[in-house]
């Protein structure tokens, strides 16, 4: 199955990646052994609130799933490169959002970031006539 959004509402695609997230995010906490009731104090939340989170409600918001992700030690590429994605009209694969390990492809995407904002700072001190870009 491709996420894309060509005529749908970003809505269908923010419950995708809520789906997607809601199933990795129980996943790995079922891997490390953690209780719904440990995760969910871990996050000030209630054991029903994370069982519509694991569930994948499209009424829970993105920020509460990147709040369990990282109280799991996950990053959170499986909501961010959809997004992303989405804003450029390209498909992306719910097969590679759904691996567990994506640390690859996040070095390679900050790597580009990186390069990109020292061309940028670059330019700004060319432009100031600062070589390092102090003033």
């Amino acid at each position: 199955m491709v996420l894309q959004n060509p005529h749908g509402s970003d809505g269908d695609i923010f419950s995708l990646i809520k789906e997607i997230s809601g199933r990795l995010i129980e996943r790995r906490r079922r891997r490390d052994g953690v209780s719904q009731r440990h995760l969910a104090q871990a996050v000030g939340r209630s054991e029903r609130w994370l069982r519509e989170i694991e569930g994948g409600s499209p009424h829970s918001m993105i920020e509460d799933h990147a709040r369990c992700a990282h109280c799991l030690r996950m990053t959170t590429p499986h909501l961010f490169i959809p997004m992303l994605a989405m804003e450029h009209k390209m498909a992306i694969s719910r097969e590679l959002l759904m691996q567990d390990d994506l640390w690859d492809l996040e070095q390679d995407m900050l790597e580009v970031v990186a390069r990109f904002q020292a061309v940028v700072l670059a330019r700004q001190a060319r432009r100031s006539g600062h070589p390092d870009g102090s003033r």
